[in-house]
């Protein structure tokens, strides 16, 4: 294996049998194979990527997808049915809660004996063992048995050895979905810095924000299959497409990211293509004095969730003169307007609209009303229009707007339509801008010579 590639899975699978009773288990012993008394159930099939060394990947899909019993098979705490797996360094792995804890033994013991798993010696878990605790911060219940922990307790402690093992892999499932948010943001903070180290980790989360922010790559998983694998904000937008589906069109939507009809080749390939020519635009812009639109300036990684009783459409920015514009200036206020076409009858109706960067990363937005206070009804055929005012404090870049429509039929809550990367705009660079980083948040420097002050 190259010393450039860290985890390599070919073709992996796994199946489990499935017994709908223990005296069917003893049966299958005892005739040793000569008749079936179980159902195959593969949670995972055909599963074949690369993760290269530095690199870090995130796995995202539905509860049951394989997302588990993939990090379960690399780790080697599961045998694959078939397939291959390889990998290049020292693993640590963060996989089910205070799993290989013992919980008669104390904190202390545990790491120990945790430690000795993950590879290291007595001596190298000691040196160690400082850093260990005083990350975890469950001060005196180090001396006291795992079996009288929180969760929370218990993950701090898991987390805190896996971390500092020295491990050239970092495999997560999940944990960091435990504790408080101070502690995980300690825990991301640590993330970012064994990335910075080199570090190649590998982690299961459900939050689309949490994988846009942190990792190279994700691959989406499916009912056991791999369905894509690319830039996380395509595989998220694939994969919130499919959780957000109705029942009844999920099956196609499966058949579609797998058929590659919109690879995220050709969305890449589009979308630099988009945005190169709004940098192209944007230099053009110095010549301008306003904002002004550009009709080739068009998004390409368009996403657009099945309807489930209302249509999107017409979505612009508009200034507040009512010009269209997509070349905006910084500081000034304009109209993000679209239209709703209802096919149905729904109530507690709500609009709402979100800006991104170009990765996917969420800066803001907002809902037109609270939660549980949306539009009583909205009637089969009504068309309402949508408006939203924003101020644009952003710095000079691309950015995308999404737009979404919630509502009840009948009992249940849920996005009516929904359009990710709907409209693309740039905001054109300035000469005077002195602020830094993606929000303009209006910081003003002020200083004076302190020794000149003191002699006065």
């Amino acid at each position: 294996m190259s010393s450039e590639i860290a985890i390599k899975v070919e073709s992996l699978s796994k199946c489990f049998h499935i017994y709908d009773t223990p005296r069917d288990r003893l049966k299958q012993m005892l005739l040793r194979g000569r008749r079936t008394y179980y159902k195959e159930f593969w949670a995972l099939q055909n599963t074949s990527f690369t993760v290269g060394r530095g690199e870090t990947v995130g796995i995202v899909g539905r509860n049951g997808s394989g997302k588990s019993t993939l990090l379960q098979l690399i780790c080697g705490t599961l045998n694959p049915t078939g397939g291959e797996i390889r990998t290049e360094g020292r693993i640590a792995a963060l996989l089910e809660l205070g799993s290989g804890f013992n919980p008669e033994f104390s904190g202390r013991e545990n790491v120990y004996m945790n430690a000795a798993v993950l590879g290291l010696t007595r001596s190298e878990t000691e040196a160690r063992f400082a850093d260990i605790e005083a990350f975890a911060e469950i001060g005196e219940f180090i001396d006291q048995p795992v079996k009288t922990y929180s969760s929370g307790m218990m993950i701090r402690l898991a987390f805190a050895v896996a971390i500092n093992v020295d491990a050239q892999i970092l495999i997560i499932d999940e944990a960091l979905a435990v504790g408080d948010e101070l502690f995980q943001r300690k825990c991301y903070g640590r993330i970012e810095a064994l990335k910075q180290g080199g570090a190649t980790i590998l982690f299961v989360s459900h939050s689309g924000g949490t994988i846009i922010e942190f990792c190279d790559r994700a691959i989406l998983l499916d009912s056991g299959e791999q369905l894509a694998i690319g830039k996380p904000k395509d595989i998220v937008g694939k994969y919130q497409r499919l959780i957000y589906a109705p029942a009844d069109k999920r099956v196609a939507i499966r058949e579609e990211i797998r058929a590659g009809q919109r690879t995220l080749e050709a969305g890449e390939a589009k979308a630099a293509g988009a945005i190169s020519h709004a940098e192209s635009e944007g230099r053009r812009g110095r010549q301008h004095d306003g904002e002004f639109f550009d009709p080739h300036l068009k998004p390409q990684s368009t996403i657009e969730y099945e309807s489930s009783g209302a249509r999107i459409e017409a979505p612009a920015i508009f200034t507040l003169a009512g010009e269209q514009a997509n070349c905006l200036v910084r500081g000034r206020s304009y109209l993000y307007r679209y239209r709703v076409r209802f096919d149905c009858w729904a109530t507690n109706v709500r609009f709402g609209m979100m800006i991104k960067t170009t990765t996917g990363f969420e800066l803001g937005g907002a809902a037109s009303r609270t939660a549980g206070a949306g539009i009583a009804h909205v009637k089969d055929g009504q068309i309402m229009e949508v408006e939203f005012r924003f101020d644009c404090m952003l710095n000079e870049g691309t950015y995308f707007l999404n737009a979404g429509v919630t509502g009840m039929v009948g009992e249940e809550e849920s996005f009516l339509h929904r359009i990710m990367d709907v409209c693309l705009f740039k905001v054109l660079p300035s000469e005077e801008n002195t602020a830094t980083g993606v929000i303009d948040f209006n910081c003003i420097a002020e200083y004076a010579d302190a020794v000149a002050s003191l002699r006065a």
